[in-house]
């Protein structure tokens, strides 16, 4: 029996039932030409519209068993932080029927009874270094117990970020806390959260995915051209990653009245005059306040507010030299620590009146890699420069630098 599948007027090609190969059930073929294609968008695509599952079988394999396995692909890595990131399950490539190899007797012949051993491409020996960081993570206790705190919230895709951030898994999971807190109407008030730190540390991009992994709408104020309350409102969105806008954020406010957005105030230390920044007071303890002098009041209560600042930075620098082994993770009650010792110093940069109605600030921590010396940084170079592909230019170099370098955290 064949099932006939029409390309187009003038071709076409069979494709034999899954089902009827070795008694395997029928897998959806969409996840499949998906990761082979070597697409990550399209991976993404085929896991956001449900059409198939991150761990769904691939033929005889996991999805994750057999993008490791495929050695066709050029993006795996990317093709596997997507399964990862939409909840492929690491512990499958331990499991025989989800991740099967060849029987290989003593004499080494195939097909002949003996041991049974997990392919060498999904063991962590067998992969490069910034596939194993992800896999080894997404496989971690903590990163479960971390992802059940919003498992079943409107915040869930947020766990996706993780993917992307290196070294800031504490961050997170206060931010997943005190998400989890509002979801389950613990927290009347409204989400204000301060990212602080060091610049390049992911403050920014964690603003920035914000909005698109839950799906709703963001604004982004530059909180360096404000010069006065009446500024802030009147702010058109300046970040390049969102669509192009010519609302102000009162509109963008009032055209998400009582729905979740985000708003996002980047630099927000930075603004030229601080009383440009109590206009904010009512919006962040009462959810709700008069955009223009004289108007009715706006129902705030549903907006995400997330400030992006540098306060702090050397301070967060000393702390993580002044430990007793600068070169091991953080632990969580480090961490805490430091956000506790954070706290006055925003204070005195903010002002006490606008911090007390800010629901955590958390600060983002440099990553606990050895310093490279000019010997490392040159070996490092000459191991990726054959990474280098033409058609793909820089990102090439930059995948290859990023392998090496997860391989030192």
């Amino acid at each position: 029996m064949k099932r006939k599948m029409s390309m187009n007027t003038h071709a076409q090609f069979v494709v034999p039932p899954p089902a009827f190969l070795h008694g395997l059930p029928t897998p959806k073929p969409t996840l499949l030409f998906a990761i082979a294609s070597d697409d990550v968008n399209e991976v993404r695509q085929v896991l956001e519209s449900g059409e198939a599952g991150p761990n769904d079988q691939v033929g005889p394999q996991s999805a994750l068993a057999f993008t490791l396995t495929n050695d066709k692909l050029s993006h795996k890595n990317e093709i596997v932080k997507a399964l990862l990131a939409y909840g492929a399950d690491p512990s499958a490539l331990r499991n025989p029927e989800l991740n099967p190899s060849a029987q290989v007797s003593s004499e080494g012949s195939e097909g002949v009874s003996g041991s049974h051993s997990q392919p060498g491409e999904t063991m962590p020996e067998g992969m490069d270094p910034a596939t194993r960081y992800y896999v080894t993570r997404a496989d971690s206790i903590h990163t479960r117990q971390t992802s059940q705190l919003i498992y079943r919230s409107f915040f869930r895709p947020l766990t996706r970020v993780r993917y992307d951030l290196i070294g800031q898994d504490w961050a997170l999971e206060q931010l997943f806390r005190v998400l989890s807190m509002h979801s389950q109407r613990l927290s009347v008030a409204p989400i204000v959260v301060l990212l602080c730190g060091p610049s390049g540390h992911g403050k920014s991009l964690l603003a920035r995915k914000f909005g698109s992994l839950l799906d709703i709408p963001t604004h982004t104020v530059n909180m360096t051209t404000l010069r006065s309350t009446h500024d802030l409102w009147q702010s058109y969105s300046m970040s390049p990653y969102e669509e192009p806008s010519s609302d102000t954020l009162a509109q963008f406010l009032l055209n998400n009245e009582g729905e979740r957005c985000v708003v996002v105030l980047d630099e927000i230390e930075k603004v030229e005059d601080p009383k440009a920044l109590y206009s904010l007071l009512m919006p962040w303890e009462l959810g709700r306040c008069s955009l223009e002098t004289g108007k009715r009041h706006v129902d705030l209560t549903k907006v995400i507010w997330l400030g992006t600042s540098n306060i702090g930075h050397n301070f967060v620098f000393e702390h993580h030299d002044s430990r007793p082994d600068p070169s091991k993770p953080v632990t969580r009650e480090e961490y805490r620590g430091l956000m506790d010792l954070l706290r006055p110093h925003v204070s005195q940069c903010l002002g006490a009146s606008l911090l007390s109605r800010v629901t955590t600030v958390l600060p983002f921590i440099p990553n606990a890699a050895k310093t490279l010396s000019p010997q490392d940084v040159e070996a490092i170079v000459m191991k990726v420069l054959p990474s280098y592909v033409p058609s793909e230019g820089a990102r090439s170099l930059h995948r290859a630098v990023s392998n090496q370098l997860v391989d030192l955290i």
